[in-house]
């Protein structure tokens, strides 16, 4: 395998030196060389992408952090330095202001039924949607 990635990245040198000693600058060997390169590369990352989820799904996920009496149950961010921030506190549900002063209660909800809950979907694009997508046909 190694031999094989290490002729596929030697190969425009090689062909450039089998031909003429006074021959100039080959844009085709330098274009075939990096693109053997970014495929060696682009080819890394995904191994030790795939490999690390591997890892990572054995083990444990903070089991030792979660706690069983207090939850964070969402954050809005509304500025630079300033959020609200909903808690469940040994069932019941907090509504509190974070800024620079401090935390602050704004309001104490007896029941969930009480607040509207709206899902919303994350809407991923780009490069991680795509890894997330392929990971799950795999």
């Amino acid at each position: 395998m190694i031999r094989a990635v290490a002729a596929l990245l030697l190969f425009p040198t090689i062909v450039s030196a089998a031909g003429q000693a006074g021959q100039e600058f080959s844009f085709l060997g330098s274009l075939l060389q990096m693109i053997a390169a970014l495929a060696l590369v682009i080819g890394l990352i995904l191994v030790t992408w795939h490999f690390s989820g591997k890892l990572m799904r054995g083990l444990p996920v903070g089991h030792h952090l979660r706690s069983k009496h207090i939850r964070l149950i969402e954050t809005r961010h509304l500025g630079p330095k300033k959020s609200l921030l909903l808690i469940e506190v040994g069932g019941e549900y907090l509504l509190l202001s974070n800024c620079d002063s401090g935390l602050s209660l704004i309001k104490q909800i007896s029941m969930l039924e009480d607040i509207e809950v709206i899902e919303e979907e994350p809407i991923q694009s780009g490069f991680l949607s795509l890894l997330n997508r392929m990971r799950q046909t795999q």
